[in-house]
């Protein structure tokens, strides 16, 4: 089953992110915001990735002093889309 959900994120410098998940794979990944090459390659490189593993990966990135960072935030997501599934 398809399913894209967009989340609006906190603490970090892109806006939201757009997620497309089937079958519980990564499908599309787009970031507003934030810093472009960086998000354009971690989009590129989860592409493909079961979302354990990609939540594995990413979850509790911290980007300098800040608590969180946009993979967390992204792994944040994939959570939420998780639990309302």
């Amino acid at each position: 089953m398809k399913k894209t959900i967009h989340y609006t994120t906190q603490g970090v410098c892109s806006v939201y992110i757009d997620i497309t998940v089937e079958d519980g794979i990564v499908r599309d990944v787009y970031f507003e915001g934030g810093c472009n090459g960086n998000l354009q390659g971690i989009s590129l490189l989860v592409k493909g990735m079961k979302i354990d593993d990609v939540i594995e990966r990413l979850e509790g990135v911290h980007c300098g002093s800040k608590a969180t960072s946009c993979p967390d935030q992204f792994a944040r997501a994939l959570k939420k889309l998780k639990s309302e599934n």
